[in-house]
């Protein structure tokens, strides 16, 4: 049966660098390496495929034979299934292989480092602004203390493992090549127990709450993250624990918005004010302050506060508040109101089109839109 092509198979162009022939190949290596498809042949048949035209295409002799020849170039070279020639298998190993294995050396791994931990803190808009300390409840795996972590019932102690002689990684024949993987008996730790520890069941973690206090520095965000270092799971067989993420959400504020280092809020402004001019107070984080509203104020205006917004928790100057107007319509009128409202629209009416300039410029655009329709 008639092989196929090296650049089909690791899908890359016959242009391709060394840096993107071994990026597609650790695409396909992953994806199918026997380890992680256990009794499946195609995806074994296509992790060899796939190895082989690695071998092929990182090598510029190999590669200069096969780009000119195709396979009749390389064939001789690639032996009868005798390996690698040259040690290419063990570069591939080292390299490539080591997020699979944990790392391509020999002998048995060090304790392994305990997972990270994501807690979603939610705070109000105050808090993240000047910051806050507060406590959090985190479930995770700790070490048991009945057994030290050590998985084994007390006064009994781990035993070295026979599978793989304690290194915690066999051997195994993959076709024309060899491959050091996680031993399946200890999973890698080297040793096993015969009598495990009844609290945690020879795992050597259980799952916990604990406390923990943190501190929220001023000007944080939605998305910002605290790194606890250490608090995360306890790592298995005795291994250190990871971290633990704290990522921030802010709370919807009823009055402010914040985008970074600034903040926006609505003003609404009778429209006697927004007129004649005048003066209103307006919240801010820090407590109300007066804002002076000038004549012929429209919706829309915005007015800024400036030092009343964020201080960055990396730094910079401070924001400012952002007051945008919005002139509001009265409501539940009386009689009395009707009147006079009814007398200023008399007097406005007489005023021209002076007194309405954004009125009287949207008719003229509509008239001109609808002139254009009829041409």
């Amino acid at each position: 049966m008639s092989k196929r092509d090296y650049y089909e198979i690791l899908g890359i162009d016959r242009s391709a660098t060394d840096p993107e022939v071994k990026k597609a190949y650790r695409r396909i290596a992953m994806k199918f390496h026997p380890d992680r498809n256990p009794d499946d042949q195609d995806a074994d048949h296509k992790f060899k495929e796939a190895t082989e035209a690695y071998d092929v295409l990182m090598n510029k002799e190999k590669r200069a034979a096969y780009d000119q020849f195709g396979h009749a170039g390389v064939d001789q070279s690639m032996g009868g299934g005798g390996g690698f020639q040259g040690g290419g298998f063990s570069d591939i190993f080292g390299d490539v292989f080591g997020d699979i294995f944990g790392g391509g050396g020999g002998g048995r791994r060090g304790p392994q480092r305990g997972s990270d931990l994501r807690y979603t803190l939610e705070i109000s808009l105050e808090e993240a602004v000047r910051g806050t300390t507060t406590e959090i409840k985190v479930p995770s795996l700790q070490h048991c203390s009945t057994c030290d972590g050590s998985g084994a019932k007390p006064g009994s102690s781990p035993i070295s493992c026979g599978g793989c002689g304690g290194s915690g990684q066999v051997r195994m024949q993959q076709g024309f090549f060899q491959v050091q993987q996680t031993c399946p008996q200890c999973r890698g730790r080297g040793k096993t127990i015969s009598d495990p520890c009844g609290d945690c069941r020879g795992q050597g973690l259980v799952e916990k709450t604990k406390t923990l206090s943190v501190k929220v520095p001023p000007g944080v965000d939605t998305g910002d993250r605290i790194r606890l270092s250490g608090e995360g799971e306890a790592g298995p067989a005795g291994g250190p624990a990871g971290d633990l993420f704290v990522q921030m959400s802010v709370r919807q504020h009823p009055l402010f918005e914040r985008d970074g280092r600034h903040l926006f809020c609505e003003v609404p402004i009778n429209f006697v004010d927004a007129a004649l001019g005048g003066e209103l107070e307006v919240p801010t984080l820090d407590g109300k302050v007066k804002l002076k509203i000038p004549s012929e104020t429209q919706t829309g205006k915005m007015f800024r506060l400036r030092g009343k917004g964020v201080q960055p928790v990396r730094g910079g100057p401070i924001g400012d508040l952002m007051c945008r107007a919005v002139v509001e319509t009265p409501v539940n009128l009386s009689a009395e109101q009707k009147q006079l409202l009814e007398q200023l629209r008399s007097t406005l009416t007489e005023g021209g089109n002076e007194q309405s300039p954004r009125q009287h410029g949207w008719f003229e655009g509509v008239k001109s839109f609808f002139d254009g329709m009829t041409k």
